[in-house]
């Protein structure tokens, strides 16, 4: 699989790392990582409140993307956010499986945009673009295709089916399940995260699959 990045989106204030791992061995849960997750979520709920996560600088960015391709609705929250207003909350952020919930605890710790998609289930290569309008697009949890406005960007692979619609909504085609043993991780800033941020939630993210799924890991799009 290969990853390219329209210049259009670049010139938006883009800047993404692509990570595949391979042989790995999903499950519900982890109980180690499970003691590690929740004692890093203690720590971030210490010093997080609603005025932090409205003036932090890494999630208005992802306000100013938004702005950028003319979507501002209340309803495209970024990930990030989406996860830190829950963790504010409810004191916890959502478990799925055991890839997800590694990827979403790296979210909430660099506030940068993540996502997983099923290898597998990945139709020829991927690229991030501008929708033209015509795209295919089942976010999770629905059962029939939502229509696409033309001029978002999102994640679409050669069967012109939608990924990831910007960083705020995954598929139904690509999520990772239990039986999931090879997938293609997202790791996405703007242009308020520098080279660093995304080096330690790049390698944040490989070690923690590593150590609680095994499998080999490959890195292969970076822009910064």
């Amino acid at each position: 699989m290969s990853f390219v990045v329209s210049k259009e989106v670049l010139n938006l204030g883009m800047n993404v790392a692509i990570v595949v791992v391979k042989n790995m061995k999903n499950k519900k849960e982890n109980q180690e990582f499970n003691i590690y997750k929740n004692e890093m979520l203690s720590k971030i709920r210490t010093n997080l409140s609603e005025d932090i996560i409205n003036n932090d600088d890494t999630l208005k960015g992802f306000w100013k993307l938004h702005e950028r391709v003319g979507k501002t609705s209340k309803k495209d929250i970024s990930s990030p956010e989406n996860l830190l207003n829950m963790l504010l909350s409810n004191g916890d952020i959502p478990s799925i499986n055991l890839i997800v919930d590694i990827y979403n605890l790296v979210s909430v710790k660099t506030k940068l945009a993540l996502g997983a998609h099923d290898l597998d289930k990945i139709t020829g290569n991927v690229s991030l673009r501008l929708t033209n309008g015509d795209e295919n697009f089942l976010p999770i949890g629905y059962s029939k295709p939502k229509p696409i406005s033309k001029g978002e960007y999102s994640y679409i692979d050669d069967n012109n089916d939608i990924l990831c619609r910007m960083e705020v909504r995954q598929v139904e085609k690509t999520k990772v399940t239990e039986e999931t043993s090879s997938c293609t991780y997202i790791i996405q800033g703007n242009e308020n995260t520098d080279n660093k941020q995304i080096k330690i939630a790049v390698d944040m993210l490989i070690d923690l699959t590593i150590k609680y799924c095994g499998g080999t890991a490959e890195v292969i799009y970076e822009k910064y």
